[in-house]
């Protein structure tokens, strides 16, 4: 009994954890973590370009990541793939401590750089 109201106050129930509900984080969450850190990893982008988007499946706390973006030209397309790849994993690990088993990365279009191409000699 309190001494303030007279009621009988039960003691809380101890849950056990294998009992306990789970949170569960949407694939879109997920994605939209995924095409943030794809964004940050590529850095500037020409003015052009489409920016980078991901579509995640998350099976057993597991995320497959597929990233869309474009870049500039001319780049090492391969080292700025592989920076986009660590940096998902990376940042879908630390905000949703979730594991990454792939990212496939996905180039869907090559802008030609301003300062290359006044350099060439070229214009659009």
């Amino acid at each position: 009994m309190t001494a303030e109201t007279g009621e009988l106050r039960r003691p809380l129930a101890v849950v056990p954890p294998g009992e306990r509900g789970a949170t569960r984080i949407a694939d879109r969450v997920v994605a939209k973590i995924a095409s943030q850190a794809a964004r940050e990893a590529i850095g500037e982008v020409p003015d052009e370009a489409a920016p980078a988007h991901a579509t995640v499946v998350v099976h057993h706390d597991v995320a497959r990541v597929h990233v869309h973006l474009e870049l500039g030209y001319p780049t090492d397309i391969g080292a700025r793939c592989a920076r986009v790849r660590r940096h998902v994993v990376e940042r879908v690990r630390a905000l949703v401590g979730m594991e990454v088993s792939e990212v496939a990365v996905q180039v869907e279009r090559l802008h030609l750089t301003p300062a290359h191409g006044a350099a060439q000699g070229r214009t659009r």
